[in-house]
């Protein structure tokens, strides 16, 4: 019995201090040369910037007109910049966490209508192009899931370009691939998908500026 107790204690020990080096990690900003809301990188004349810790925020980014970019400077607050700079993409949905950008269930190919985008799914046959959004699902140390844009798709490996990524992460990272006959799968585990504007949007560019949504001149 004692050594049931013994055992369960140190468990319990164990389970702490993971969750307190976890929350600690996740709020403190490990890259010294970087002030939050420094720009660390750029795609397309869109900003990326410096959050700090990841599970940091530093209020809510609102378009002149009123519409939800996100909280600065998470993943989500720049794809969705990055799209409404773009494109003048706006999503329905405009809330929820970057697992929500994907819709389980729906067939590879098909309308996202909280999102205004089509979805394909990991493994299909549609591989994924340039400005599509990676979208990836919750991870152990990470339950709100991710999103970054995808910068670049070449012979082995699909680029991305992202914020907030992590705290030993760049804002630029390859995520390997391979087939399966007809089917590309993206190597890592969490990736669930990728979205993409439908054709007759993509066409046109916005008459938004990057420079307009500039977080800093807000």
């Amino acid at each position: 019995m004692k050594r049931a107790i013994r055992l369960g204690l140190a468990l319990l020990l164990l389970a702490a201090l993971l969750f307190g080096a976890q929350y600690a990690l996740t709020r403190m900003a490990l890259n010294a040369k970087a002030a939050r809301g420094a720009v660390i990188d750029s795609f397309n004349g869109v900003a990326v910037y410096y959050n700090g810790g990841v599970n940091e925020t530093h209020g809510r980014h609102l378009t002149a007109d009123g519409y939800n970019l996100g909280l600065k400077y998470q993943c989500v607050e720049f794809v969705k910049r990055y799209y409404h700079a773009r494109f003048g993409h706006r999503m329905a949905d405009a809330y929820g966490h970057a697992r929500a950008f994907f819709q389980p269930g729906l067939a590879s190919g098909a309308l996202n209508r909280q999102r205004g985008l089509l979805q394909f799914a990991n493994g299909g046959s549609e591989p994924p192009r340039v400005e599509d959004i990676l979208v990836f699902g919750p991870s152990l140390f990470n339950p709100y899931g991710h999103v970054a844009i995808v910068a670049e798709v070449n012979a082995h490996a699909v680029i991305v370009v992202q914020q907030n990524a992590g705290p030993l992460l760049s804002s630029r990272e390859a995520f390997p691939y391979r087939r399966r006959g007809a089917q590309l799968w993206l190597a890592d585990e969490r990736v669930l998908g990728w979205l993409r504007l439908p054709p007759p949007v993509a066409l046109a560019l916005a008459p938004s500026s990057a420079a307009a949504l500039s977080v800093t001149a807000r």
